[in-house]
Parts: structure tokens; sequence; C-alpha cells
């Protein structure tokens, strides 16, 4: 399987090769395409020549003018959180190219598109935050691998959290994979594991109540919904579900964001947290008022898909359909 930090610019043969490839028009019937932009070391997945999603693997620098215009009471605060930063989604697009996650957001500049980050990640007794981008950060290790089947495109990353930028605490694989769109729209999978590689690490919400898990900023959406479903508990099976849907700004159509957990997640189904008016919504983890111990012989693996379905939102039947479906997958 190839990596990416072997595409080396002083190959010309294999520098040639990549160019032709990157100018091609991929045929309709093949896989998605990954790609990595050299002069930034991001990651893109397209299909047939669209965009699908953007991974921001290395360090995001804070746009220029950020800070211009805006008030002065807040910069105190703008300027701790705005900082460069990696490791997140960001842009989500829909069919029409339109850009459905935010990033470098002025009321919380730490948020950025799609992330998995916890505000409470406890070391030794001490708090750090990897949601707010205080004390621990996630770093690119350069370990990076792409596989792909008939109808689908997969980029595996390996990432350290670094304690203080100095130690590492858990090594973190995120793997994301990108299915070609059918007539029920398109499937993108998420697998994310952590491993500790020190001992005494805890993760929770803010507060243990609040937000923290995969995190999802949205863009501004046009009579936006956000809903939630989970059956009763005594339910077999129990079926869950997040949605945010509407026509997101600049769209010509509506579309519905549908985040399903794997029920393998630990305390299935987890709670759920939305913002309205940032607009955000989450599958929230750990369950409130507990905190959960990273182990070392006892990586934590966390799995989520998001389906992109144009049109209306989809009703309660083809719902747990696709929920069905996704737990039946059984991606490796």
């Amino acid at each position: 399987m190839p990596h990416f930090a072997n595409f080396l610019p002083c190959l010309a043969a294999l520098a040639l090769a990549l160019a032709t490839a990157h100018s091609a028009e991929p045929a309709e019937s093949g896989a998605p395409q990954v790609s990595r932009d050299k002069a930034t070391g991001h990651i893109s997945i397209t299909d047939a020549g669209t965009p699908v999603l953007q991974y921001l693997y290395e360090n995001t620098p804070i746009p220029d003018g950020f800070f211009d215009g805006l008030p002065e009471k807040r910069l105190t605060y703008l300027r701790k959180h705005a900082i460069p930063r990696s490791n997140y989604l960001h842009p989500i697009y829909g069919p029409d190219g339109t850009e459905l996650t935010a990033d470098w957001n002025n009321d919380h500049p730490h948020h950025r598109g799609i992330y998995w980050a916890w505000p409470e990640v406890q070391f030794k007794g001490e708090t750090g935050d990897l949601h707010a981008l205080q004390r621990v950060w996630a770093r690119p290790t350069g370990k990076m691998e792409t596989r792909s089947g008939d109808d689908w495109a997969e980029l595996k990353a390996e990432n350290r959290w670094m304690w203080e930028d100095k130690t590492p605490i858990v090594r973190e694989t995120a793997t994301i994979r990108v299915w070609k769109p059918g007539v029920h729209g398109r499937y993108i999978d998420l697998t994310f594991q952590f491993e500790a590689l020190e001992d005494s690490i805890t993760l929770a919400r803010r507060h243990t109540k609040h937000y923290g898990g995969l995190n999802i900023r949205l863009a501004k959406i046009k009579d936006m919904k956000l809903t939630h479903h989970a059956d009763p508990a005594s339910a077999m099976p129990r079926i869950a579900w997040q949605m945010a849907s509407g026509t997101w700004s600049g769209a010509k159509a509506p579309l519905s964001m549908i985040v399903f957990e794997n029920t393998n997640n630990p305390g299935y189904p987890a709670d759920y947290v939305n913002y309205p008016d940032l607009p955000w919504f989450q599958p929230a983890f750990p369950h409130a008022g507990t905190r959960y111990q990273l182990k070392k012989s006892e990586p934590l693996v966390l799995r989520y898909r998001l389906w992109l379905r144009p049109g209306p939102p989809p009703g309660d039947e083809e719902l747990r359909k696709q929920w069905t479906t996704y737990q039946k997958s059984n991606i490796k």
C-alpha cells in the first residue's frame, strides 16, 4: 500500500506520473481518488473530478486578516484559541460543490469542520484541552496509507497526541473511507482508534456533561432542522441517528447529513448534543457524568457513518433501512 510520505519531488519519473494522473479525468465507474497537496500536506478525496472532502493532516495556519475588524474585548479570547491546528475534515462537500462544514469561525475560532477531540484530556492529574487546543495537540507522524475497492477509496493516517507539545501520550489512527454515490446519496465512513502510550489518561466532555467526541461544525443552513432519534432501551436492535437538514448557503437544493454510530462503540447510543445557533451537532462521547480511561492494552475504537442524502429529509423507514445497511457492512 503506497505511503504519501514516499512521494518525493526529487523522483522525476514519479512526479511526472502523478502530474499525468491528476490531469486525467477519472472514469465515472472508477473508485474515488485520493491525492496529496505537496505544498500544504493536506489530503483531498475526489470522485470523477468532483471534490468530496479534504483532510487537513498537516498544520493549517491562521488565515490572513482573521482578526481584522473584530471587537477589541474579544481579541484576547480569539488570539488564545485561534492557533494553527491539524487533523480534521474541512470542507465536506455536497453533490453540487457546496461546503457543508465551517472553519475559522469568529465566534469559536478553535471549531474546525469535523474533528474528533475532547475538552478534558487528563494526564497524571492535570487537564489539557484537545478540543480548544490547549496543552495537548494531535500532531501528524507522516505515517499514511491508502487503499481502494471497486467503489470506494480509503485514507489511513496516524497522529500522536503531544502533551505540552513534548510528550507523546496517545497514538491515534484515523481512517476515512469515501464511497461512490448511489440513488441513496453518498456514504463517508469514519473509524478512529486511540491507544494510550502512557498511564493515567482519561477523556471527558466539558465538565463531563457538555460537548466532546465527534464534533461537527456546520456551515449556515436555511430552514435548518437538527433532529435526533433513539429507540427505547428495550428495543432490539436499538436504532439511533442524528441529522442536520435544510438548504446549505449557496446550494440550490436541500440536503441532509445523517450520522449513524456503530453499535460496537462503547456506550452506544451516544448522548446527543446540539447548538443550533452555531450550527453544531454531535454524538457526544463518553456519556454525561463519566470519564473514559484509555488503557495501553485496550485501544478505544469509535466508528461512524456520515450519510449525505440529497433532497428532502428521509423518512423513518428509509433511516432504519440505512442504519441496518451500515451495521451489516462490517467494515475493517
